[in-house]
C-alpha cells in the first residue's frame, strides 16, 4: 500500500520479547519495558500483549488501523506451550472445543481453537529463569492457535484441562513467523501482513 495524505508512512517492527519484560513502553517504573531494546519512533504501540512471563513474537506499529485489524478475530495467533505433565487426547479435545475459564471473576467460554501435541520440544534457547528440572515429572509441548486473546487466556485454558503452562512462546501472528529470531532481537519490516 503506497503512502497517501490519508495514509502516512507507518513503521512496523517485530520483536522477540524475552521472558520478564512487559509489552509496554511506559509505566510501572521498576518493571522491564520494551523501550530499552531499540530507538523506536514516537507513537509506537504493541499490537496485543504478551504477559511478563510469556515470550515470543510481538508486533509493534505506528498504525492504529493495522493494530486493530491484527487484534481482531480475523487473525490467528499461534503459541507453543510447555505443559506440566503429558497431555492426553481427551484434554486436547476439550481445548479444541473451547473451555470455561475465569476472566476478572466472570466465567467465559473460549472459542474453539486448534491444538495438538508437538512431536519434539522446539529448539528455543533456555529461558533466563529456569522453569524446573525433570525430577519434578514429565512435560510436553503443544501448539495452540487462537483467534481471541483474553487476559492470560491460554494459561487458564491449559490449567482448566489439568495441564498448567510452564512456558509460553508466541510463534506466529497471521502470516508473520517468529522463526529463528533470537530473544531480544528487533527487526523493522515494511508491512505486517506476512
Amino acid at each position: 500500500m503506497l503512502p497517501t495524505a490519508e495514509n502516512p508512512t507507518h513503521r512496523h517492527f517485530l520483536i522477540h520479547k524475552p521472558y520478564g519484560y512487559l509489552s509496554q513502553f511506559v509505566g510501572e517504573a521498576k518493571k522491564k519495558k520494551l523501550g530499552g531494546f531499540h530507538d523506536f519512533p514516537a507513537g509506537i504501540m504493541a499490537i496485543g500483549r504478551l504477559d511478563e512471563d510469556s515470550e515470543g513474537l510481538l508486533l509493534l506499529t505506528t498504525d492504529g488501523r493495522m493494530s486493530e485489524y491484527i487484534r481482531s478475530k480475523k487473525v490467528e495467533k499461534e503459541y507453543y506451550a510447555q505443559l506440566d505433565g503429558l497431555i492426553d487426547d481427551e484434554a486436547l479435545a476439550r481445548l479444541q472445543a473451547g473451555v470455561e475459564i475465569g476472566i476478572h471473576n466472570v466465567r467465559y467460554q473460549t472459542n474453539p481453537c486448534k491444538a495438538f501435541r508437538l512431536s519434539s520440544a522446539p529448539a528455543f534457547a533456555p529461558r533466563a529463569r529456569k522453569i524446573r528440572d525433570d525430577r519434578h515429572g514429565p512435560t510436553c509441548w503443544v501448539s495452540i492457535t487462537l483467534t481471541e486473546g483474553k487476559y492470560r487466556q491460554l494459561r487458564k485454558m491449559t490449567a482448566a484441562v489439568g495441564f498448567p503452562t510452564l512456558r509460553l512462546v508466541r510463534v506466529r501472528v497471521g502470516g508473520v513467523l517468529l522463526g529463528d529470531m533470537p530473544s531480544g532481537a528487533v527487526l523493522e519490516v515494511t508491512d505486517l501482513e506476512g
